[in-house]
């Protein structure tokens, strides 16, 4: 086919006056990244170091904390690598890779949001009947389930995807997303279905098991009594906020596949890091405030920090 080309490596150029703020660029990311790490660890040993913190709703938050800590791994190296290189570039591979788990990893925090929805309506709603339910096999199938769908999903599309010539070896990004698309010659209609068929499991499932689920708990709380709405509120609201937010990241991240050609390059730029900025760090944040026991934990550990 005229205009293919076999290039190795792919140039990323979705960066904005890189030559003039590159070590601003630099310090700011490297500084979110630690933050993003540290927090959401910090959190994830406060859960892991006490027992009474070991319930379901817990660890499920644990698995989405780690689950944000390798989804900014997948991305905040390679970007701070790339803020103090004069080309950015990546191989086709590790494009592939990086794409991978970029998609499979939002796809997993979907399915844990989703297992954290189905625990509180057990919880609030079958109180009962929540430690026959919520067995630690249970969780353990819930948690093997939240990963391993979206990998095995994301592979299928990784391999159908990886074997399509490029016509271009740049394309408008800072990292591999959906952008690596422009850069095909072609989509096939096998790629283009599966993908559509990848969106609707891992994604447009889930959120609507985690709507009706919510609805559930608000119809069945309004009925019940004071304290019943009381706990609904203090536990269901930090995993709506958390929910809200993750939709806005992917909700920009559709915007930039379909209306990329249409942005400019600052606003794709801005849109692009606020998934992969604000809402790493806004979930410790929000766990680490709303949660009760989480946050009396963490003002201890500091309390002792202090005295040492």
């Amino acid at each position: 086919m005229d205009g293919e080309v076999n290039e190795t490596y792919i140039t990323l150029e979705g960066h904005v006056e890189l030559d003039r703020f590159r070590y601003l660029y630099f310090a700011v990311m490297l500084a979110a990244y630690v933050c993003i790490v540290v927090c959401n660890l910090t959190i994830v040993y406060v859960i892991w170091t006490h027992e009474n913190l070991h319930e379901p709703m817990y660890v499920f938050i644990a698995a989405l904390l780690l689950n944000s800590v390798v989804f900014s791994t997948n991305i905040y190296p390679k970007l701070l690598s790339d803020f103090l290189s004069e080309k950015q570039i990546i191989s086709y591979s590790a494009c592939y890779v990086q794409f991978f788990l970029f998609y499979s990893l939002s796809g997993s925090e979907f399915l844990l949001l989703a297992a954290m929805a189905y625990d509180r309506y057990v919880s609030i709603c079958k109180p009962l009947q929540y430690a026959t339910i919520m067995g630690r096999n249970t969780v353990s199938i819930y948690l093997s389930l939240a990963w391993l769908v979206p990998a095995s999903v994301l592979a299928v599309q990784v391999i159908l995807s990886s074997n399509i010539k490029l016509c271009k070896s740049n394309f408008q990004g800072i990292f591999c997303n959906n952008s690596i698309y422009s850069a095909h010659c072609l989509n096939s209609e096998v790629n283009v279905v599966f993908g559509a068929v990848a969106l609707v499991v891992i994604g447009f499932f889930p959120l609507i098991f985690i709507v009706f689920t919510y609805s559930r708990i608000l119809i069945i709380s309004y009925r019940s009594s004071k304290e019943v709405r009381k706990k609904a509120a203090q536990t269901c609201s930090p995993h709506l906020l958390v929910l809200i937010s993750f939709s806005c990241l992917c909700a920009f991240d559709v915007i930039i596949a379909r209306l990329g050609s249409n942005l400019t390059k600052l606003i794709r730029l801005i849109m692009t890091l606020q998934a992969v900025l604000y809402h790493p760090l806004f979930n410790p944040i929000i766990y680490g405030l709303k949660m009760k026991e989480i946050s009396k934990q963490l003002r201890r550990l500091f309390s002792q920090a202090k005295v040492l």
